[in-house]
């Protein structure tokens, strides 16, 4: 099997995605259940007008990262994997880009997880059936709609799929859970005052608030470029910026806040997919953001399989997507996903401070020719990247106040910056 010396750019004919396909697909790609949960942990460790501030804050900096890199890649027509061969080297580049693959082989059997425990929900209290065999059988179906969708065209999946019929029915459903609790708190009593008044116990710090935020939008980093690259340029130079950061930070913003009134105005000892189901047409509701839940697994094998393109290029990355789409229904079958968990965060902490050092380098480059010449390794984007790795963990370790993602992407960003040349 060769391998690619070199990630060549995509052609002029290729790029045909507008401000609307970038925005529409990441707004899609930033609604999930596991957005709404992780907006769930901000209370009652934080109060309301305390939690509602980090989620605008996060997302508004967690999406602008996002589209700087969306707009990197589309600039340069560069893949995922390509930026980083530009900024480390040849051979180092092949240690992230491998790391990319494993977490989004983990993620995509976590979203695989995540649409099986929903739906096994759904089924059990709408039919009672309760059966050993069902999660199986239910993770085995959207296994396969999984492969079908990665052995499709992923730019007629974007364009017409997603933008035409996916996202109005998305956005229906989040307008009417939306009502459905916001309806609940002015009954409730106190009404809104006391929901805006509310206080949360001080167990985490804003700050460290805004890193959870911004958890979600960077982990999306290694994915986004595999897309923007397929952005217009000229009169439209900046549409893969703007799409990609209005259509997520409106997508994170709304999801970590529905999580927050969902939990807000529930029992302690019900869960956020119990109350979304006890909603009225909840479980419509929940169907379809379960249902768009596929397009986030779509995005994770899709990248992965560029990615696999990028190392094997003689095998098809249609081809890849379905080895992807095989193994990660296995994983979702077999393995304890929740032990897997902490690994693939772990993961996730390497790719703030890689990035950070990305977009120093490369950010005011208008062309790459280091790309095709580039040396094995270029020894200070790997100490760099590195150094972010080590801040990254001791910010977590020794002062968690403070966040970590943060910390990490200014350091790794200023020394890139400083050593660019």
């Amino acid at each position: 099997m060769t391998t690619a010396s070199s990630s060549p750019a995509i052609s002029n004919s290729e790029r045909i995605f507008t401000l609307r396909d970038h925005a529409s697909l990441w707004f899609s790609l930033g609604v999930g259940l596991l957005v709404m949960q992780m907006g769930a942990y901000l209370v009652p460790a934080l109060g309301t007008r305390s939690a509602l501030l980090a989620i605008i804050v996060g997302s508004i900096l967690g999406a602008a990262l996002l589209a700087w890199v969306a707009q990197l890649g589309c600039n340069h027509g560069l893949s995922s994997a390509g930026l980083m061969q530009a900024t480390y080297g040849r051979g180092f580049a092949k240690l992230p880009v491998v790391l990319n693959i494993i977490q989004l082989l983990g993620w995509t059997a976590f979203e695989l997880v995540i649409m099986r425990d929903g739906f096994t929900a759904i089924i059990s209290q709408t039919t009672g059936l309760n059966a050993a065999w069902l999660p199986f059988a239910v993770t085995a179906f959207f296994g396969g709609l999984l492969f079908l969708l990665a052995s499709s065209s992923m730019i007629q999946l974007v364009r017409r799929v997603i933008g035409h019929y996916a996202l109005p029915l998305v956005v229906l459903s989040l307008v009417w859970l939306s009502v459905q609790f916001i309806l609940r708190v002015l009954h409730a009593d106190g009404g809104l005052s006391a929901f805006w008044h509310k206080t949360g116990t001080g167990e985490i710090s804003t700050l460290a608030a805004i890193d959870l935020v911004i958890a979600m939008p960077v982990s999306w980093l290694p994915l986004v470029a595999d897309y923007a690259r397929y952005g217009q340029l000229g009169a439209h130079k900046t549409s893969a910026f703007k799409g990609t950061w209005l259509g997520y930070a409106i997508a994170n913003i709304w999801c970590y806040g529905l999580g927050v009134l969902v939990v807000s105005t529930t029992a302690p000892d019900v869960g956020l997919v119990s109350a979304i189901l006890l909603a009225q047409f909840g479980l419509i509701a929940l169907g379809l953001i379960l249902v768009d839940e596929m397009d986030n697994a779509y995005g994770d094998v899709h990248s992965g399989a560029v990615s696999l393109n990028h190392l094997f290029a003689n095998i098809r990355i249609a081809t890849w997507g379905k080895y992807l789409a095989i193994t990660a229904v296995l994983c979702a079958m077999l393995l304890d996903m929740h032990g897997l968990e902490p690994f693939l965060l772990m993961l996730s902490s390497v790719f703030v401070p890689l990035y950070g050092v990305i977009i120093a380098r490369l950010s005011f480059k208008t062309t790459l020719d280091e790309r095709v010449h580039a040396p094995a390794i270029h020894m200070p984007s790997a100490v760099i990247w590195l150094i972010g790795i080590a801040v990254f963990h001791l910010c977590s370790h020794y002062a968690p106040q403070l966040g970590s993602a943060i910390p990490s992407l200014l350091v790794s960003f200023s020394l890139g910056w400083l050593l660019r040349k």
